[in-house]
């Protein structure tokens, strides 16, 4: 992030026995939905330990896997530590392996509790968000426009509810769509997998992101002008698209199976 707050204190702590995969788990996602930036600097181990909950040898461990990956690097030196690798996209075979273990009663409650973030946070920041959260809600609309990879466009997405629930002021709301943004926003953009569901389903084609940009700047004009119920039912309806979107996306991925296309 690039505004003076640290995406650090997005991320919520891990319970007091958290283990390593678990912190592998949230920085990662982190990283994928652009709270990080690229080359951006991790705090020192200690400060980041402590934010996250846990121990410094397990937050050691976690780091460690992150280097496997390709996710982080560590420099030696004066100027060293640990720099995020902000990778282009994330891979569509994990994210529809991650969508096949999911059920439709567990998408549709996320996406309960989504209907009522994402509008709770849309009516607050029209009556509390400054000149300079709608330049950045505008910004990331932009954004989302010119994104031409899978990641760009995740990242894009993500990043502009995780700033309307900022601009609420509430950490609670934001702390939620945070987490809500890791669990749902890499799996809306999956392309629908080439098999005759995707007929049955209606969904044939990549999520059009340009429609999203229509909807985000929709949100975006109505926090401007400070009219919070019109904010809430365009960012409830944008939940509600979000949602049919899924839930056939994972009709599709259970009936291909894995391994089949």
């Amino acid at each position: 992030m690039t505004d003076g707050r640290h995406p650090v204190s997005l991320i919520s702590p891990l319970a007091a026995a958290g283990r390593a995969d678990e912190v592998v788990l949230r920085v990662s996602q982190a990283i994928q939905l652009g709270l990080f930036v690229d080359g951006e600097q991790l705090p020192p181990e200690t400060e980041f330990a402590a934010q996250l909950g846990v121990s410094a040898m397990t937050l050691r461990e976690a780091l460690a896997s992150l280097r496997q990956q390709g996710l982080v690097e560590t420099r030696r030196g004066r100027t060293g530590g640990t720099f995020v690798h902000q990778p282009a996209s994330p891979s569509v075979d994990d994210l529809r392996e991650r969508l096949r273990g999911m059920t439709t009663s567990s998408v549709r409650d996320a996406f309960d509790e989504q209907f009522a973030v994402s509008g709770a946070a849309a009516k607050l920041a029209a009556a509390r968000a400054s000149g300079a959260d709608v330049r950045r809600m505008s910004a990331l609309v932009r954004q989302l426009s010119a994104a031409s990879s899978l990641g760009a466009r995740i990242r894009a997405d993500s990043r502009f509810h995780i700033e309307v629930a900022q601009a609420s002021q509430s950490e609670r709301l934001t702390r939620l769509e945070v987490e809500l943004q890791t669990q749902l926003a890499e799996l809306l953009w999956l392309p629908p997998e080439t098999t005759g569901a995707a007929e049955d389903t209606g969904v044939t084609q990549p999520l059009d992101h340009v429609a999203v940009c229509a909807e985000h700047a929709a949100i975006t004009e109505a926090i401007a002008a400070a009219a919070g119920d019109e904010a809430r039912l365009l960012a409830e309806r944008h939940v509600e698209r979000n949602l049919r979107r899924l839930t056939a996306l994972l009709a599709m991925a259970q009936n291909a199976g894995p391994g089949r296309t």
